[in-house]
């Protein structure tokens, strides 16, 4: 029993990790109306900076990990006035063929900038553990696991409970309407992008620990992220986030407990996944649209 619980925590602090991952995703979708294929680009250039001040400029974790969300902040500013915001009138497949460009740029400009070396990035919490319910688990995974369900929770009180959130959903929801009534979408889908690129970056500097910072260290967390949206919904934000924990756990519990399934389990997962958006194609919680004409 103590093994199946210790499997849950873990799944947890994955899940907060594909969970940020996967708002970010959501956040862009639903405001600029495109699938961002680059944000696990955007996710791994902001940790490489981060990285690199907490490496080269000697700057402790806190400090660099606020410089972090500023500059993963901006980043997402930039792609969208420099970029996005000049695709606007461009079919959806138009805009994804852009932001596959936007990913060849950053990965192009990555070691140009920060170099060809794989970086070590710290823990928040570098030492330490408790037993819970006969399991052990580190203080650093359960801040993983409550940072990332505080800033959920934290972006679902803005989102439903503040007139930022309410411009934010109009836009979402028609923005054609939502200019008619006064919201400025410009300005909301730049700062969707921004909050994307620091959610992004926030599950990168959680991630990096269980490995090093690369160009690939995010493919696998990215790819994990866009499944958890196809299987929650990209209609709605909550169903991003019970995507991402319904898929840690559901991996983990087939690697531990499938014969095996460190080779099987997540092959097996992706064959269920495919079997249940045959029979439900828009997800645990997507709502179909029916246009009217």
């Amino acid at each position: 029993m103590s093994e199946f619980f210790g499997i849950i925590l873990r799944s947890l602090e994955y899940g907060s990790i594909y969970a940020l991952a996967s708002l970010s995703i959501i956040l862009v979708f639903r405001t600029s109306f495109t699938t961002n294929f680059a944000q696990g680009m955007i996710a791994m250039f902001s940790t490489y900076f981060v990285a690199t001040l907490i490496h080269k400029s000697g700057l402790p974790l806190g400090v660099a990990f606020v410089l972090g969300l500023i500059f993963a902040l901006l980043l997402g500013f930039l792609i969208d006035i420099i970029v996005i915001r000049r695709a606007a009138k461009l079919s959806p497949v138009g805009k994804q063929i852009i932001t596959l460009g936007v990913l060849s740029i950053i990965l192009g400009l990555t070691p140009n900038i920060f170099g060809v070396y794989d970086l070590n990035m710290p823990k928040f919490i570098p030492q330490g553990d408790m037993k819970i319910a006969g399991t052990s688990i580190s203080y650093n995974a359960l801040l993983n696991i409550g940072l990332g369900l505080l800033v959920m929770l934290t972006l679902y009180y803005v989102l439903h409970r503040t007139k930022a959130g309410l411009a934010i959903r109009t836009t979402a929801e028609n923005a054609p309407v939502a200019r008619l009534m006064g919201v400025s979408t410009k300005l909301v889908t730049m700062f969707a992008w921004g909050v994307a690129g620091c959610l992004s970056l926030l599950a990168g500097m959680m991630a990096s620990p269980f490995s090093q910072v690369s160009t690939t260290f995010m493919n696998d967390i990215q790819i994990t992220a866009f499944l958890a949206c196809l299987l929650g919904g990209f209609t709605t934000f909550f169903g991003a986030v019970a995507g991402s924990y319904i898929i840690a756990i559901a991996s983990n519990l087939l690697q531990v407990y499938l014969p095996q399934g460190t080779v099987w389990g997540k092959p097996i997962l992706y064959i269920l996944l495919i079997g249940f958006l045959f029979l439900k194609p828009f997800g645990l919680f997507g709502k179909r649209y029916v246009k009217k004409v």
